[in-house]
């Protein structure tokens, strides 16, 4: 098997690992946001503190959208380059949210983890995009 063909379903299942622990973050998000206040925080606070951490976890899942739809169409599916940073930050993206979801780190590293390991591979997509429907370049 070459590399090509195996880095289509490493990077297949690194993105699907990705994006099931952002929806356990989602559903489970009362300790890391308790764990983002101080010890006697008030309700405003928690609410203040919920909205960013959701509004961080529905962008990244509108980044998983646009990465998904550039792969699932066939633009990147083939693309070393592509299927290495994506399998590479969204591994490295895995490992640091089982950290936050599990050592309940501060809510701001989120923002950190979804900057380098989402905003990347989904600008590097819509790059891909652009170049195959824009320009109608093939795919390298």
């Amino acid at each position: 098997m070459s590399a090509v063909n195996s880095l289509v379903p490493a990077r297949f299942l690194t993105i699907i690992a990705h994006l099931v622990i952002v929806i356990t973050i989602f559903w489970s998000r009362e300790n890391n946001i308790k764990a983002c206040l101080p010890l006697d925080f008030t309700q405003e606070q928690y609410d203040n503190e919920d909205k960013k951490l959701v509004v961080a976890l529905a962008v990244t899942l509108g980044l998983f959208a646009i990465e998904l739809a550039g792969f699932f169409s066939g633009v990147s599916m083939f693309n070393c380059s592509q299927g290495l940073l994506s399998t590479g930050v969204h591994a490295s993206a895995s490992v640091a949210l089982l950290f936050f979801l599990f050592e309940q780190w501060e809510c701001d590293i989120y923002w950190w983890i979804l900057a380098i390991c989402s905003v990347l591979p989904a600008f590097v997509e819509i790059l891909l995009f652009v170049a195959v429907f824009g320009l109608k370049k093939k795919p390298l």
